[in-house]
């Protein structure tokens, strides 16, 4: 029988007791970001024209989020409520996420902030922010002599 030698890590032991107690208790990992209580996924992609920032906010509606912009900042905040209509019922699990929350984005200097448009439609919340002019590309064309 051959043993192998393990390095023990003793505060990475506890920071895995403590990732499992957040997760059972509050359905999330303790390293994740602190400020909320959930965050909803986003993507955020580019294109010749613009930044386009998509986020899921599934049972959501345009009354509970809110867009602001502030110092080259975009901050998309709202609250997912649990209906107390609901609580009445005996729940086995819960693995939606409800409560508030904040996820911010620091914006590239070549875009047009006060131009930014933001729709919502089948629980995805679009956001696009328009590139400047300098910004997008450009053809230069080639003479020939």
């Amino acid at each position: 029988m051959t043993r192998q030698m393990q390095t023990w890590k003793p505060f990475g032991e506890l920071w895995d007791l403590q990732d499992e107690i957040n997760r059972w208790f509050y359905g999330r990992r303790g390293r994740e970001d602190e400020v909320s209580n959930w965050a909803p996924l986003v993507d955020i992609s580019e294109d010749n024209e613009a930044v386009h920032i998509n986020a899921e906010l599934p049972g959501m509606t345009q009354k509970d989020v809110k867009i602001s912009v502030k110092d080259g900042v975009l901050t998309i905040r709202g609250e997912r409520e649990f209906k107390e209509e609901e609580k009445k019922k005996n729940y086995y699990r819960i693995e939606r996420s409800y409560g508030t929350f904040a996820r911010s984005f620091t914006l590239p200097t070549q875009v047009e902030a006060d131009k930014i448009n933001a729709a919502m439609k089948d629980g995805v919340l679009e956001v696009t922010v328009p590139k400047k002019e300098e910004a997008k590309p450009k053809e230069i064309e080639i003479k020939v002599q």
